[in-house]
């Protein structure tokens, strides 16, 4: 039962097969929604966008597009910290399934800051938003694919980046194995809750990552509950769109 978590998990999760939904996935969306509250999800993707506002002098206008959002539901926090900040924020919910952007616009049916867009990742406009962020995303990448899905993201950001996804490690997989099972009898979630934490990383892999794309501004810092911030200042090769 127990992988083996030396190496990143390779297998594709039910929720990469763009052939399949309905409204089982849209149930397991909701039910992730608990397990981002379980797993305080949201605090990383906070963590990040406060270090490049920050960073950009605290501007009291800031707009974000959260890609591969699912129903998006970690930007609650975002919105709560712009309205005690007084910062006029506008968010951007992108991600491929219909499914995803059906629950996304039901969260926020009476939230004017935010906006839901079907849209792919590689897709984004050029330098259209302040911060791109990526919360459980990334760790659908493979190692060589996960260089061009950066660079699309920092491409589309005009401050940077924020990733938030899941530290891979013995004690996550467990409590996550555990919770999918006690909540749920989901296929996606009893399936994609313990392999993501597989397909996880671990500091080398963010290391590795770093040193193959070049950038010195990525900072990568371990966050409460086994989960790690990325943060990727805009490098100058990127301001005209160049990788």
């Amino acid at each position: 039962m127990f992988p083996k978590l030396h190496q990143r998990a390779l297998a594709a999760e039910l929720m990469d097969d763009f052939t399949s939904g309905g409204e089982e996935l849209r149930e397991a969306l909701r039910e992730l929604r608990r397990l981002n509250r379980l797993f305080a999800a949201s605090a990383p993707t906070l963590y990040g966008v406060k270090q490049l506002w920050r960073d950009a002098g605290e501007p009291k206008q800031l707009s974000i597009t959260d890609v591969g959002a699912g129903s998006g539901d970690v930007n609650r926090r975002v919105l709560q910290w712009a309205s005690k900040q007084g910062v006029t924020v506008m968010i951007t919910l992108v991600d491929m399934t219909e499914e995803a952007c059906a629950e996304a616009r039901q969260v926020y049916m009476d939230e004017p800051r935010v906006q839901v867009v079907r849209g792919n990742l590689f897709t984004l406009p050029e330098a259209r938003t302040d911060i791109v962020t990526g919360t459980q995303l990334l760790h659908h990448f493979s190692e060589e694919e996960l260089p061009r899905a950066v660079a699309s993201m920092l491409r589309a950001a005009r401050l940077g980046v924020v990733v938030n996804d899941i530290h891979r490690h013995w004690i996550a997989w467990t409590a996550v194995w555990l919770a999918t099972r006690v909540i749920s009898s989901n296929k996606y979630i009893l399936n994609d809750g313990p392999l993501s934490v597989a397909k996880g990383f671990r500091s080398q892999d963010w290391k590795r990552l770093k040193q193959t794309m070049g950038i010195n501004q990525m900072l990568y810092s371990w966050r409460p509950l086994f989960r790690y911030a990325v943060v990727i200042g805009k490098p100058d090769s990127f301001l005209s769109g160049r990788d």
